[in-house]
């Protein structure tokens, strides 16, 4: 597979969903390296995908039968302590009311990251062969017709807890940074479409993982995209990057502190993919990522951060992150 520019992605794009020619895209975080395909040119060999069931993965790819193991080595928690540091700064400064901050973790699997792809169950899979694969619970947008509907996912506790979704729902920081991301997404889907409104308001969705059951809040927001919009469907998914859920507020701002705070380079990692099926649009965040580094194979996670948040807290919930959501 050929990785474009971000000039190319965006033509590329534009001239295939004018021709309601389905194609699959993934964009990285810094808007700057993408693929696009033909789905009819997607070799199997070199990228695997499942959006939501729709597929060219063989349902009897997987090969192995041994129980899945990840075994992580975080960075200490001064060092992490150092960029949460950082970000708080910058929070109390003004400068942003929620930045994402992420890590990049060494792992070590039992198996290889296409094995990986089959083994594990999420609403959106990728796999693209020497680079990385993703298994992402988080919706990006979805267009339907003239709809376009965006689902920022903030919020996640431990479901074994007692009164876990009480404790979610209730807890005042979780509330503040989802209302953030919320806030933030309406302005991005602004820029591209009309009648922007909240559907619906911090639901609770149930992830099964290696580690239990975590509970994740979402909300729903929605549109009306110009009649027109299929001539710019590149444009419009550029200009709403990065994510709004794995950036922070105000975008701009959040960008310039994320650079500052982290040490290492997002690639892939919190950026989107998606496919066009000819007329609609169903795209994904890239999160729950595992990626191959010169260095070795690293998990990437992180956690939007407010000045309320605690460092421990957050430290921990970053660890907690990695986690296979296996499909045994």
């Amino acid at each position: 597979m050929t990785e474009l520019n971000r000039k190319e992605a965006i033509e590329t794009i534009n001239r295939l969903s004018q021709q309601k020619e389905p194609f699959i895209f993934v964009v990285d975080y810094a808007r700057q390296h993408a693929y696009v395909s033909r789905l009819s040119e997607v070799d199997p060999a070199e990228m695997l995908y499942d959006f939501c069931g729709n597929t060219n993965a063989d349902t009897d790819g997987a090969t192995g039968t041994s129980k899945v193991e990840i075994q992580a080595y975080p960075t200490d928690y001064q060092s992490y302590k150092m960029g949460f540091d950082t970000v708080m700064q910058a929070l109390e400064e003004g400068r942003a009311s929620l930045i994402n901050f992420t890590c990049s973790t060494p792992v070590t699997l039992n198996i290889d990251i296409k094995e990986l792809f089959y083994r594990t169950k999420a609403m959106y899979r990728l796999w693209i062969r020497d680079r990385f694969t993703v298994f992402s619970p988080e919706i990006f947008v979805r267009i339907n017709g003239d709809q376009i509907s965006s689902y920022p996912m903030k919020g996640t506790i431990d479901a074994t807890l007692a009164n876990a979704e009480e404790q979610l729902i209730n807890n005042p920081k979780e509330l503040a940074e989802h209302k953030s991301v919320t806030k933030l997404l309406c302005d991005d889907l602004a820029t591209v479409a009309n009648n922007v409104t909240v559907k619906r308001f911090r639901y609770i969705d149930r992830l099964d993982t290696n580690k239990g059951p975590i509970l994740q809040t979402s909300s729903e927001i929605a549109g009306t995209l110009p009649y027109d919009h299929h001539t710019n469907l590149g444009g419009i998914i550029f200009d709403m990057l990065p994510g709004g859920s794995i950036s922070g507020s105000p975008k701009d701002s959040a960008i310039n502190i994320i650079e500052e705070a982290e040490n290492y380079n997002r690639g892939y990692y919190t950026g989107i993919a998606g496919i066009f099926d000819g007329k609609n649009l169903d795209s994904t965040v890239l999160i729950r990522y595992i990626e191959h580094t010169p260095e070795g194979t690293v998990f990437k996670s992180g956690g939007g951060i407010t000045v309320d948040s605690n460092p421990k807290t957050e430290y921990e919930e970053m660890v907690k992150k990695i986690y296979i959501p296996v499909n045994e």
